[in-house]
């Protein structure tokens, strides 16, 4: 058998089960495209130490995942735009990348959503 199919069943089980694909319940079930993928787009609003603005959006710009980076002004100094595969991957990008930038001192996540 090839590698699970995911079909939404709230037990976890998947396509490739024998008591679903046997039972006939579940029939040329396949994975999502690569089209089909989810991707979680957010906003990271950044406040930084005094005069780091510039110095810690220039930073994040570079890293993988990070879309858009600016220095702003109002109660936050940075803006940054991100994309990632999951919620999951976004929470490693924000902790393990962004949040390690020096002079950040809080961020604050906003997911974008499609209403």
């Amino acid at each position: 058998m090839g590698a699970p199919t995911r079909t939404g069943f709230a037990s976890g089980r998947t396509a490739t089960e024998p008591g679903l694909r046997g039972a006939g319940i579940i029939q040329g079930a396949t994975g999502p495209s690569e089209k089909e993928q989810c991707v979680v787009e957010a906003y990271i609003l950044i406040q930084t130490e005094v005069g780091k603005a510039a110095q810690v959006a220039e930073a994040i710009a570079g890293i993988p995942g990070v879309t858009g980076a600016e220095a702003v002004t109002g109660p936050y100094d940075a803006i940054v735009h991100t994309r990632a595969e999951d919620v999951d991957a976004l929470g490693k990008l924000v902790v393990a990348k962004i949040q390690a930038v020096d002079g950040i001192t809080r961020t604050l996540t906003c997911p974008v959503v499609k209403l």
